[in-house]
């Protein structure tokens, strides 16, 4: 994978975790948006276009950053949104936003950094 490709797919992780986050913050938090029915697919699709994009990460990438799980558990999650057809436990995507997606906001940033200030030979 080309470090602008990456970057590109980093950006776009970072801008749907800021997507979610104004999300978030306009139903004055968490609960609020999962009770709101576009607050709750908004915030799902995001999760989604999350865990495809991180998906889409070379194993070698994820190996560096110690970002295996997340990718693994972040396309399960997407697959779960878009295939569980009988409904989506609230529960636990509350919990990937309180407790996943901060984390995963600091990994990603820490990996952009990084990618930016490394040479093509570095990398």
């Amino acid at each position: 994978m080309s470090k602008q490709s990456l970057l590109a797919k980093l950006d776009f992780i970072l801008e749907m975790i800021a997507n979610i986050e104004s999300i978030i913050n306009r139903h004055n938090g968490i609960v609020d948006t999962l009770e709101d029915f576009e607050g709750q697919m908004a915030v799902l699709m995001g999760i989604s276009q999350i865990g495809e994009t991180l998906k889409k990460l070379d194993d070698e990438v994820t190996q560096k950053y110690d970002l295996v799980k997340d990718k693994d558990g972040a396309y399960y999650t997407r697959n779960y949104i878009v295939h569980d057809y009988e409904g989506v436990d609230l529960g636990f995507i509350e919990n990937i936003l309180r407790e996943y997606l901060p984390n995963l906001k600091k990994k990603i940033t820490l990996m952009k950094s990084e990618q930016l200030t490394t040479t093509p030979s570095q990398s």
